[in-house]
């Protein structure tokens, strides 16, 4: 199967023009083969959209939704963007689109408060780790903070899943300057390829933004965590597309707009379980009775 990733530059919280060269990108990867492509995390609002959220919100049955539905057909595509659920909450989610069909829309579950990121305050968290087959794949989605928390891809490679596809938005010194993004980044991406034996497709962004509002601190609260109005954060791209084995495909440029395209093989995803069948006597009931047991006694 051919994959690919568009590592691109939205235009924050200007859905149209970020719907026209989705679309458009699409297309293109289409004409070349394409068989599934792949968008980073909110790749239809940007992130810092902050109180105007919800006007940048789009449902399931919205016409924008059926523009990207109708786009896929004869392929395949996952796009970030803000979901309106019929019972007007908003979700940080991933639409899945099959040659020309919604799928469903995977929703962002661990969403994080901390640093510059605030998606608490706006969205809603998911409440399943869902995954589908395609061209002979078992597919999961998850979205950025969902992989700093080892219990979701755990769930996701409980149902079989032997790719992963991971939607991020990481920008430098969102966590101030004693802690590197990238090279978190790094590690995660190839941790989860080399442990579950899984093609991981690895989709940031590129592009500055400006967060919109000035935090106002509680009287408890670190002044470190006060971010300054008008502050700018780079997103920092280097999507990948890394193997089973935690070797890298292909590679984004840093800091630029960028599309990376990779045959991939089920057959190799047999190969390293066949090697390191690290999965083997994993016993998902054990870890629910050890579960249960801890909760009881806490």
């Amino acid at each position: 199967m051919k994959v690919c990733i568009y590592q691109t530059c939205p235009q924050l919280l200007n859905v149209n023009k970020n719907l026209t060269d989705t679309i458009a990108s699409i297309q293109s990867a289409k004409d070349q083969g394409v068989d599934l492509i792949i968008f980073p995390e909110l790749a239809l609002t940007g992130y810092f959209v902050g109180a105007k959220y919800h006007e940048v919100a789009l449902r399931m049955d919205s016409s924008e939704i059926e523009q990207l539905a109708q786009a896929t057909k004869g392929t395949a595509a996952i796009v970030g963007f803000i979901e309106e659920s019929r019972s007007m909450n908003f979700y940080n989610s991933a639409l899945v689109a099959i040659d020309g069909k919604i799928e469903f829309a995977y929703r962002k579950l661990n969403l994080p408060n901390y640093g510059v990121f605030e998606e608490r305050k706006i969205f809603a968290g998911g409440k399943t780790i869902p995954v589908f087959r395609y061209a002979g794949f078992t597919v999961a989605t998850l979205i950025c903070n969902d992989m700093w928390h080892p219990s979701l891809p755990y769930l996701a490679a409980t149902q079989k899943a032997d790719l992963f596809i991971t939607l991020f938005n990481s920008c430098d010194n969102s966590m101030g300057d004693e802690f590197s993004n990238i090279e978190s980044w790094a590690m995660i991406n190839k941790f989860y390829s080399r442990i579950f034996g899984i093609y991981n497709i690895c989709a940031n962004r590129v592009g500055g933004e400006t967060l919109q509002e000035r935090r106002q601190l509680d009287q408890n609260d670190d002044p470190k965590d006060n971010v300054a109005k008008g502050e700018v954060y780079n997103f920092w791209g280097g999507s990948e597309i890394v193997d089973p084995y935690g070797r890298t495909l292909a590679k984004a440029d840093m800091y630029e707009p960028d599309y990376i395209v990779a045959d991939i093989s089920r057959e190799l995803v047999r190969k390293k379980r066949i090697l390191m069948p690290y999965l083997r006597n994993d016993d998902p009931y054990f870890t629910l009775r050890e579960l249960n047991r801890i909760l009881r006694r806490t």
